[in-house]
């Protein structure tokens, strides 16, 4: 997950534009993560298994933004509006809700990312700041939330001057660790992780090792449909799709690199048991101290320019979803300084809500980035499914060639499919805390439709709030039980 451009996006951007953005969206925080991520489930041979699926199924994922950005020109609102226009206004509330949610579950991982990583810069700090989960971590950390709430309500945009920093800080120091870590390089120690045995679920099925990196490759790709976001922007409509699949296909190649490369330092049990950002770790134990200090500076200033972004970005889907009447209009009103201030204003609470709930988990930094990819995965669902609607239809499709027409249903047919997967490897614990977060949210809906003397919900609508309740109820019981524990 990674710092977009900000909410306005400059009018007229051509495709090198466009495809930086792409790749500022997706460049981010969760790269310094990866190492220990794939240590802790699997070796080399599972990290090219684990790469080639997602590699395969995001490439998908990007190739049907491509599709609806050029079948369907006039949805230009972001991710959530495809499935309000194939599946109706209820699936697309929940898709706004959950793709905030999600923004908001990103923006608390940064957080606990930030006072985990200065406790590693500062050991002195480390009994007061711990991992991110401390009381002390909790206060700092929301005190800066509603620092940038008042930022931002006063009309405070992301720069281009701060864009630029953060920029520099995110590539300078991957690049640098790409090419020491490749100057280190220790072929011995590369062989001996082959396998994955040796790490801590080496003794695992390889299906399962793999399955259990899926969310960290979910939420690396987070900012995938970064062009689909500001389409309207583009020169020419044609350039958002290429210009995701170009994006997309650069930071592939560079999220594999960091990962397998590791490998080649140090032993995956040493790996899987770095502290992180575990990018720093690994520097570290090639280059000596000065490596993870020049890695940890450099994520601190880009995880706190990508927090201003993306907490800009959920509140424009609040602000959009409230625009297109999905959401109350309490939630679209401008500031005297043209702020959605209500959207900023229950972003930040939603974002606050989040980091006081991980002071209670076993594991704050893992659990906020599992819960922002998890919580992803529906809209993308949604939107892939859509494009396999459209493409039955015909739909959008009247000046084009059979055999494209075919190509693009097929691929949509494998993106539904592939983002269907990652919900079920997953779990149903996130399935859960998605529930129990839309139930109550539905009351937004509800007030939203009662505005506009509308119909509240179809029969389909109504079942599928039915089958959110009960999970959520589900849900509630497994927790208060102690069934489930996060």
């Amino acid at each position: 997950m990674a710092s977009t451009a900000g909410t306005r996006a400059p009018s007229k951007l051509s495709l090198p534009a466009l495809t930086a953005m792409v790749v500022g969206s997706m460049v981010g925080a969760g790269v310094f993560q990866l190492p220990a991520r794939f240590a802790s489930q699997t070796g080399v041979y599972g990290a090219l298994i684990a790469w080639t699926i997602a590699g395969l199924g995001m490439l998908t994922l990007a190739l049907v933004f491509q599709t609806l950005a050029m079948r369907k020109p006039k949805l230009d609102n972001g991710v959530y509006v495809y499935a309000r226009a194939g599946f109706g206004v209820y699936p697309g509330f929940l898709s706004a809700v959950g793709y905030w949610a999600s923004a908001c579950a990103g923006n608390a991982f940064y957080w606990v990312l930030i006072m985990t990583t200065l406790s590693q810069l500062f050991p002195e700090l480390r009994p007061v700041l711990g991992e991110g989960d401390t009381w002390p971590s909790f206060f700092i950390s929301v005190a800066a939330v509603w620092g940038v709430y008042l930022l931002i309500r006063r009309g405070v945009r992301e720069a281009a001057a701060v864009n630029f920093i953060v920029t520099i800080a995110k590539l300078v120091p991957l690049a640098l660790f790409l090419v020491l870590v490749v100057f280190f390089f220790d072929w011995d120690v590369f062989v001996g992780n082959l396998s994955g045995d040796a790490g801590p679920a080496g003794d695992e099925a390889l299906f399962t090792q793999v399955q259990g990196t899926m969310l960290i490759t979910v939420f690396v790709f987070l900012g995938i449909e970064g062009a689909s976001v500001y389409s309207r922007y583009a020169k020419k409509r044609s350039d958002v799709g290429r210009a995701t699949v170009l994006g997309f296909l650069s930071v592939l190649a560079l999220f594999a690199s960091v990962s397998i490369l590791s490998y080649g330092i140090l032993p995956q049990a040493e790996i899987a048991a770095l502290q992180q950002p575990s990018a720093g770790g690994v520097l570290e134990a090639a280059v000596g101290p000065w490596g993870g200090a020049f890695i940890r500076v450099g994520l601190i200033i880009s995880v706190l320019g990508a927090y201003l972004a993306w907490q800009l970005l959920a509140a424009d889907v609040v602000f959009a979803a409230a625009t297109d009447r999905d959401l109350p209009g309490y939630f679209a009103r401008l500031n005297s300084r043209d702020v959605p201030e209500h959207a900023v204003l229950w972003t930040s609470i939603l974002v606050t809500v989040i980091l006081f709930a991980v002071q209670f988990v076993s594991d704050a930094l893992d659990f906020t980035l599992d819960l922002t990819a998890a919580l992803s995965l529906a809209p993308y669902a949604l939107a892939s499914a859509y494009a396999v609607k459209i493409a039955v239809r015909r739909d959008g499709y009247a000046d084009a060639a059979p055999a494209r027409r075919t190509r693009e249903l097929v691929i949509a047919a494998i993106s539904t499919a592939y983002t269907l997967f990652l919900i079920w490897a997953a779990g149903y614990v996130f399935l859960f805390l998605a529930c129990i977060l839309l139930a109550p949210a539905t009351a937004l809906y509800v007030v939203a439709r009662r505005q506009q003397q509308a119909r509240v919900f179809t029969p389909a609508g109504l079942v599928v709030f039915i089958a959110i309740v009960a999970f959520a109820v589900i849900g509630v019981v497994l927790l208060a039980t102690g069934v489930v524990q996060l």
